[in-house]
């Protein structure tokens, strides 16, 4: 996963009904766009480091 700040991630639900949980990236850590990133959680503002598993799906933004 190789990502660039501004760029966001989906962590899909763990159990059914779960929401999916979204976060902006923030600050990329990694060398060359890799992880850990740090994050703000959409739902709550909260902000976190995170090690994306393979239920993190990267969206990727436009950047001018």
């Amino acid at each position: 996963m190789r990502a660039q700040v501004g760029d966001r991630l989906i962590v899909k639900g763990h159990r059914v009904g779960d929401p999916d949980r979204n976060a902006v990236i923030l600050e990329v850590r990694g060398e060359d766009g890799a992880p850990p990133y740090l994050v703000r959680w959409v739902e709550d503002d909260h902000v976190s480091l995170f090690f994306p598993g393979s239920d993190a799906i990267l969206r990727q933004v436009e950047h001018t």
